[in-house]
Parts: C-alpha cells; structure tokens; sequence
C-alpha cells in the first residue's frame, strides 16, 4: 500500500486526540484511526456520500482567531486556543479533514441527535427481531442499543409496507424494514453498471423498487444483501437457512475465474451455507459475482465421487495408487494438470510429469470477461501452472495435439486432474484406447472411462494457494471435511509419487513449501505461513504480458474512486 507523502497528511483532533490523515479523509474515517465509532447507515467507503440516514452527526469546530488581527485566541481557563464550535451539527460522511479541524463524538448534543435519529428510523420499523435473516449482523439492531434511548413514545399505528417482494430470482425485499439507506441503489449504479433500482413515493411511504420493467438481476445482485445494513434485502438462497451466530467463517478464494475474489464460507458441522465477499482492495474491493457463491453446492452435487476404484470397482486408496503406478509406469505417459488446481498441487503434478519423463498437458477454460470481477480466464489458477513450471505458455481449451500422440501410439496411458479429457476433444476411441487414471472429484465421461479412479477434495475441503491474473498469489482453507472415502490430492500426488519411484517426504501444506521456494525461482523468497490474508505478489515475468486467448481479460482495479468503472486489460 503506498503510504501519502507527509505534504498530504493533515491533522484534525477528535475528542480531544490529534490524528494525521490524508487530504479528502472524512471524519468516520478519521475516528476510525484513533478507535472512535461513528455510528452510520447510508455511509459506505466504496460508495458515494450521499448523506441519507443522518446518523453520523457530530459536533466540528475551528480554532478561534481574532478577526482583526488573525492572532489565536486562547481560552484564560485552559492556556490553550480556543474553539468555535458550530451552531448545529455536521454529518461526518460528508465532512473532510480540514486544518484545526476539531470533532466531538460524545457530547450531550451528539447524543441527543443519535436518539432521535434512531427513534424516526424505528417508527415504522417492525419489530420482528427474532425471526429476521438479518438477527445477528444487523446494525439497526446494535446501534439501537448502543445509541438509542431505550424506548419509544410513537403510540400510532405503523405503517404497512410490502413484504416477501421478490427484486429479482436471488434478492428478495421486505420493505416495512428498509431505512432508505440507498446502498442498494448506489451499488447498482456505481459498481455493478445496472441502474436498476430507485425509491418511489415520499415521507413514511417511500418505498425501494426497480424501475418498471426492469429485475435486480445482475450477476452482482447478492452485493446489495452484503450492504444492506438491515433485514430489507435478503439472499433467496440462503433465506431462514441458519442463524450466522452459529456459522464458522473460513477465508478462501472465488475458483470461478482467474480475478481471485477473497471470500468467505459460512459453514456449520460439516455443512457450508452460503459464501460471501471477504474485503481485499488489492482484488476484489468487497464485492463478488453472485454466480461464485453457488460453487459450494458441488460439494454435495450430483455425481461426487466418495471412494478410490480400479477398474469399476471400489477399492482401497493404496491399491489404487499401485494400479495406477504399474499403468503408468509401463511407459508412453502423458499428464492433463489443471488450471483448478492449487499451486502445490500443480508443483507435484510437474514432479510426477517429470518422474514418467511425461509431457505436461493444461487445459483452458475461457468465457466473456464481465470487465468486473469474472475474467474471460474461467480457471483460477492458471498462472500458478506457469509459475511452477508444469506447463510453459498458455493453455489451449482442446487436447488435439495429445489425441494425435495417442491415435500414433506414443502416449498409452494418462493422468487427469480432474479434467474431463472427453470435454477437451479426446474421443471416446482414444479414451478406450489408451489406461486412464483420474484424480477427481465428480463423476464424468473421463472418470466412466478410467482404468483407475482416485477421489478428491474440492476447493472448500482442503488448504493450498492460487495465483490470480494479476499474479498475486493468495491463501485459501479448509471449510468442511470431505466425504469419508476421498483423499486430499496431495497425499493422492505424493503416493502416486512414491509408488514410480519419487517419494516426497512430506503432503502436508506448509511443509511442502520448503521444496516449493527451493526449486521454483519467482515463490523462493516466501513460505506458506507468510503470505497474508490480502496475497503476496509474484513476479510474472516473463509470462505478465502474454494475452489470454479468446476472449477479453479483466483488471479489476479497486483503487479508482467509488462510482468509477473498474479498468480495462
């Protein structure tokens, strides 16, 4: 993160405590550096300032000067100059540092203001707490204990708004809750280009809706539940699935695509409920795309491969390796990696190519870049199979050129991580013609033709790193476990690399790194335990400029001002 110049720095004191801040910083965030909460609904830092919900009101002042003679006028009581406050007060969101800026917090008509905010925000507000998705994470909830005053004097009927309104096919609204906020808008309009929603009416009648004709369906439409501060949006998926107090979280990456969006998975005994965006400004902001937060289904998908199998029939992991080893070992190797892969797996899947002095085989997946966070590279780690050196340029989505070794003769028999060779151009004559072995997690024509048959973990079950386009690498963990027959592929990469004659000392994740930053030059300086939560980034040379094939890329950059469009690249 590049740090301001000091030049840029200007010092304001609130509540008493001086604090330097950069040129353009308002007082929410201010506060926020020297520990001070300023309460606030409508105020997002990736949004515009609009100003809605005037929660954040403060008390600003300014050091006294004499008019005449721009001399300080100190306070007799204190020694110190003296401070003009406002006649009323200012909202923090839109109020910047400004030189001898001084900010109270805590004062009588701070806390007045907070009460009576929060006592028209509950007017009409239902008092459904305990059966709302949003119990648990809902700031209306927290604030109005913090900040307000306890009780209420409204004694008229409240006003009856809709409820159970569906927006679109993932967003449902239940309006008598929304405090009109306007995040939702503001995002539509900024962030996901989809100037979809408006408010309609006026006063205590005002109601969110799309504009006629038009649905909340984007592929960024769950961001807007993420945002709202109360229970009005929420997530048809995950609706009155689970209290979130009970849920683990579990930081890992979005595996749609190569933009690497941090996320988080929200399980529970075993079971993974919902996945939402994790902040990282370097990749993804706080947003991600809605069709990468239906991935964890898979893990209990149709076709999940629960058990080893050799030649159809279930088997033990052990005896499934030796089969798979006296295959290959007869000679004419060839190995399919995957872009889905983690780093480490993929820098056992060079050490085993290398073993069977096979050539190394990727596949690409690629589809339309939305220019926001899904790249045209639908695999998340393609960059990571460069890196680690398993294959040297960019992958193609066919296998023709290993159907042509196979049609010759020369390759009798191959290794798929978890790639459906039928999917990539492999007939079912060359399948039946050469000894499959599969390293997988769900059932496909590839797996239906394969000699031998090794289950695996998805991304959700196991730990490991990926390298997004931007070639940053970054960390991803294990959720929930996996099915009782299925083993990591590490230890599937370190048995099979055992049984040809290469045994690795170890599978585990952390100590893998050790051979990982001795032997791959651009990963030498890091270890597994030191990459942060935000990512390290990798040198990319000399692969950096190389352009994906078909189809345009995505550079997402977070740094451009709330409301701006994301960069092109």
């Amino acid at each position: 993160m590049i740090q301001p110049a000091t030049s840029d720095l200007i010092t304001v004191t609130i509540d008493g405590r001086e604090v330097s801040v950069p040129k353009g910083t308002n007082m929410i965030e201010a506060a926020r550096r020297v520990g001070v909460d300023v309460p606030h609904y409508c105020y997002h830092s990736k949004l515009s300032v609009v100003g809605n919900c005037r929660m954040c009101l403060v008390e600003t002042g300014m050091p006294a000067v004499d008019p005449a003679t721009k001399a300080p006028v100190i306070d007799p009581a204190t020694g110190k100059q003296r401070v003009n406050w406002g006649p009323r007060p200012a909202i923090a969101c839109a109020t910047n540092a400004m030189p001898g800026l001084h900010v109270r917090t805590t004062s009588p008509l701070v806390k007045d203001c907070r009460e009576g905010v929060m006592e028209f925000l509950l007017v009409n507000h239902p008092l459904d707490c305990p059966i709302c998705d949003q119990a648990g994470e809902c700031k209306l909830q927290e604030q109005s204990a913090g900040y307000g005053r306890g009780y209420s004097r409204y004694i008229e009927q409240k006003n009856v708004k809709p409820k159970r309104t569906l927006l679109g096919p993932r967003v449902m609204l239940d309006d008598e809750r929304c405090i009109l906020c306007s995040r939702c808008i503001r995002f539509c309009k900024e962030i996901a280009k989809d100037d979809v929603l408006g408010f309609t009416d006026r006063g205590s009648y005002t109601t969110l809706t799309c504009y006629p004709g038009r649905r909340l369906e984007g592929n960024y439409s769950l961001n807007t539940v993420d945002i709202c501060p109360v229970g009005a949006l929420t997530s048809t998926d995950f609706r009155f699935k689970m209290r979130v107090w009970f849920l683990k979280q579990t930081p890992s990456i979005d595996a749609e695509s190569s933009a690497g969006a941090n996320t988080l998975l929200w399980s529970r005994e075993g079971v993974v409920y919902r996945i939402t965006p994790r902040q990282n400004d370097a990749v993804n902001d706080t947003w991600m795309a809605d069709s990468g937060r239906a991935l964890y289904k898979a893990i209990r998908g149709d076709g999940r491969l629960d058990c080893a199998r050799v030649n159809g029939a279930e088997s033990a992991l052990d005896l499934a390796v030796k089969a798979a080893a006296e295959l290959l070992l007869r000679g004419g190797a060839a190995v399919v990696g995957s872009g889905r892969s983690s780093v480490e797996e993929q820098f056992l899947t060079r050490k085993l190519a290398v073993a069977l002095k096979a050539k190394a085989w990727l596949v690409s997946r690629v589809g339309e870049g939305d220019r926001i966070l899904v790249s045209a590279d639908r695999n998340p780690n393609v960059r990571g199979a460069l890196v680690t050196g398993l294959v040297d340029a960019l992958p193609s989505g066919r296998l023709d050129a290993l159907g042509a070794l196979i049609d010759s003769g020369s390759v009798t028999s191959v290794v798929s991580m978890g790639e459906d060779l039928a999917a990539a151009g492999l007939s079912a004559a060359q399948l039946a013609r050469v000894s499959v072995i599969y390293l997988g997690t769900h059932a496909n024509a590839t797996s239906a033709a394969a000699k031998v048959v090794i289950s695996t973990l998805t991304v959700f079950e196991k730990h490991g790193t990926f390298i997004n386009q931007q070639f940053r690498i970054q960390r991803f963990a294990r959720a929930v476990p996996g099915p009782a027959g299925a083993t990591d592929d590490l230890v599937a990469l370190s048995r099979l690399l055992g049984a040809v004659g290469r045994p690795i000392a170890t599978a585990d994740v952390g100590a893998l790194w050790t051979a990982i930053a001795s032997e791959v030059p651009a990963l030498a300086m890091m270890s597994y335990g030191n990459i942060p939560d935000t990512g390290l980034q990798v040198d990319g040379t000399p692969w950096a400029g190389l352009p994906f094939a078909e189809g345009p890329g995505l550079h997402y950059s977070p740094a451009a001002p709330a409301g701006k469009e994301a960069s092109r690249g």
